[in-house]
């Protein structure tokens, strides 16, 4: 008999014991949630911790596997079954005739018993509420005043409370998402549609929307401020060694483990790439980082070579900008025709 309990522990011993009693099983038999490791005891699994009332057997998702389910081989003396494990003994017989049947359960017939609530799956529901998903069920209204209230935490309202250790490392992994960890995530996919939604964004879940957070600006990458809440005082999220290749700040000139190895290219490629930068900087000016990034890739000649045409193309731009009839490149290259010239037959050594 389970003495230590809490009140949603105790919910479910008495909805379990409702069960088995309902199933012919009275109070002296020892089925019992713990001794019945398909179902699913916690209303928390899928959270990405596995909790106290959790195990591998109730909640593999959070708890990883028990050792031996997995392996290949279906162990009838570990106790592995087809409703144990499903993934070394196969589905049970009755698994798929529509009725989800005594041994079946969400992690051993979804078809049956419908999938395992999950923080992530869409749905705010199994105990989910916006402090343990705020990816399902929102924000919670707090959220976003400048305070860590009762009941937000690092993983619900990184904004208030600042966000979790582990977040930043540049892998999106454990209990991690878009609304807790923009860093390692990426922005959620309403980011960015100009409508500050206020159940999911806020300015530091989505600074495209909802404008930047106050303090935002001025330099100093303080409080709760990150790369992608404030990439001004911050800096941008790209990280090397994460498997992703974050441009237009990360190319395989700087991380060539993220974004493959750099290939030579001609004059006129690095000089077509470079022009390019001329008209897509802020503010009408270039970006020099488009264009290191452009000329990175040419040899010692190419780069020579290309020095002498960018440079006249610099000097010709402001008079070519617009272009008149022909476009601004067509005129640029009237300007520079000798250059330009010299640029197209210079090529790296294969």
């Amino acid at each position: 008999m389970q003495t230590n309990f809490t009140w949603r522990g105790l919910s479910r011993v008495m909805l379990t014991g409702s069960i088995l009693v309902g199933l012919g099983f009275g109070c002296g038999s020892r089925t019992s949630i713990e001794s019945d490791p398909t179902i699913a005891t916690s209303v928390n699994c899928g959270n990405g911790t596995c909790e106290t009332d959790e195990t591998c057997g109730s909640c593999s998702a959070d708890c990883g596997k028990c050792a031996g389910c997995g392996d290949g081989t279906c162990k009838a003396e570990s106790g592995e079954t087809c409703a144990s494990c499903p993934t070394d003994c196969g589905k049970c017989e009755t698994c798929g005739n529509g009725t989800c049947d005594f041994g079946e359960s969400c992690s051993s017939c979804a078809e049956d018993c419908g999938k395992c609530a999950a923080c992530g799956d869409g749905e705010c529901k199994g105990g989910e509420d916006c402090t343990t998903c705020p990816k399902d069920c929102g924000l919670c209204k707090t959220c976003g005043n400048g305070k860590c209230d009762a009941g937000e935490t690092c993983d619900s309202c990184p904004g208030d409370c600042g966000s979790c250790e582990k977040c930043g490392d540049g892998f999106c992994n454990g209990s991690e998402d878009c609304l807790s960890c923009a860093p390692d995530c990426g922005a959620c996919e309403s980011c960015g549609d100009k409508k500050c939604n206020p159940s999911t964004e806020n300015c530091f879940t989505c600074p495209a929307d909802c404008g930047k957070c106050e303090g935002c600006g001025d330099g100093r990458c303080k409080g709760s401020e990150t790369c992608a809440s404030c990439a001004f005082d911050c800096g941008v999220c790209s990280v090397c060694g994460n498997k992703k290749c974050e441009p237009p700040y990360e190319t395989c000139a700087n991380c060539s483990d993220d974004c493959g190895k750099c290939e030579n290219i001609g004059c006129l490629e690095v000089l077509t790439c470079a022009l390019k930068c001329l008209e897509s900087g802020v503010d009408g000016l270039p970006s020099p980082t488009c264009i290191a990034t452009c000329v990175s890739r040419g040899c010692a000649d190419v780069q020579f070579f290309f020095d002498q045409a960018f440079t006249c193309a610099v000097r010709a731009f402001p008079k070519c900008r617009g272009g008149g009839t022909g476009g601004t490149l067509d005129c640029l290259q009237k300007q520079c025709d000798k250059e330009f010239a010299a640029c197209v037959g210079a090529r790296c050594p294969t």
